[in-house]
């Protein structure tokens, strides 16, 4: 169950688009399972033993702050790959973290 959760949570992070950052909670609800923020951050720091790129970068917790950098292997790597995207990162926090926000829910209307 925990494998299928982990690939329900990576579908979703692939589809975060470029320039856009979401939360772990976000993540969460829109699974429906809305008190397993933590379980999505977990799912994101197993993606070490993946082969595929997933832009896990892209979830902050619910502040905007980098919470998940140390998954990184740099103090500096996360902050890197959102600022390539247009993001301005300020003592580990994204700058206007609600102008940058995606929500999940989105996707349901792409369909």
């Amino acid at each position: 169950m925990q494998d299928d959760f982990f690939q329900r949570v990576y579908e979703v992070v692939e589809r975060i688009p470029w320039g856009k950052v979401t939360s772990y909670g976000a993540i969460a609800r829109y699974l429906g399972t809305a008190r397993s923020s933590r379980m999505v951050g977990w799912a994101l720091s197993n993606l070490r033993h993946s082969e595929g790129y997933i832009p896990a970068h892209r979830v902050l917790n619910r502040n905007g702050q980098l919470s998940g950098k140390a998954a990184f292997g740099s103090d500096t790597l996360m902050q890197e790959l959102l600022e390539n995207e247009g993001m301005v990162v300020v003592n580990d926090q994204v700058v206007d973290f609600k102008g940058h926000f995606w929500d999940p829910v989105e996707l349901d209307k792409e369909m």
